[in-house]
């Protein structure tokens, strides 16, 4: 990439430190006070406040790889003690679940200017296509970390999700052993390109599932 194409993916990735992040965080956060936890907000991370919540390494990772196609990258933490989270083994699941979800809503909500603005571009305004760019890799990182969260495997808020699905049998078995390799599992899914075409695993579900999400979102065929 030359500078002019390196640029717009650079700011989306700044929007999503900025934007993207803090809301990700603050939704874990509200959704579990909401539900009876305090402990994020005793900890001041029930905030939108983007410093609270920035992770060197994640943030870092979201720069290098949002400059290759779709960004992956974490912010800190959201504590969360599962023992005063009211309604049952589902709360985890809803309290992990509700980051991502935040990401899916910010998608759509960049998604509605890049429509107007795109359909406004192919009617001969004259519209920056540094814009039209910003907004879609916005878009395109946003239902990257959707899925990319997802991803049933420790620590990410898919495994609370799935692990609030099974039965405490179930969970008791299966907890320990994913917690203990997921981030082993998490390298392979990821960043191995151990599928045809020297794809990884994650790659193909963003391609067939990510890619239909942000046509849909856009309205055309941009992926």
């Amino acid at each position: 990439m030359n500078v002019s194409q390196l640029l717009p993916h650079l700011v989306a990735a700044g929007l999503i430190l900025l934007i993207s992040f803090p809301v990700h965080e603050f939704s874990h956060a509200f959704a579990a006070y909401r539900l009876g936890d305090s402990t994020a907000k005793l900890f001041g991370r029930l905030t939108l406040n983007p410093l609270v919540h920035f992770d060197p390494a994640g943030g870092i990772l979201l720069l290098l790889s949002s400059l290759v196609g779709f960004g992956i990258g974490w912010a800190k933490p959201t504590p969360v003690n599962p023992s005063n989270l009211r309604g049952g083994r589902m709360s985890e699941g809803i309290v992990a679940a509700a980051g991502p979800a935040s990401n899916l809503v910010l998608a759509a909500l960049g998604a509605i200017p890049l429509r107007l603005l795109l359909n406004a571009y192919r009617g001969g305004a004259d519209v920056p296509v540094f814009v039209l760019e910003t907004l879609l890799t916005f878009v395109v990182i946003n239902i990257a970390l959707l899925l990319f969260n997802f991803v049933p495997i420790p620590p990410l808020d898919g495994s609370k999700v799935m692990f609030s699905l099974m039965s405490p049998r179930q969970s008791w078995q299966w907890r320990p052993v994913l917690e203990q390799y997921g981030f082993f599992a998490l390298i392979v899914v990821a960043f191995l390109p151990i599928l045809p075409g020297n794809q990884t695993i994650f790659g193909a579900i963003f391609l067939r599932v990510g890619g239909p999400i942000i046509n849909l979102l856009v309205g055309q065929e941009v992926l």
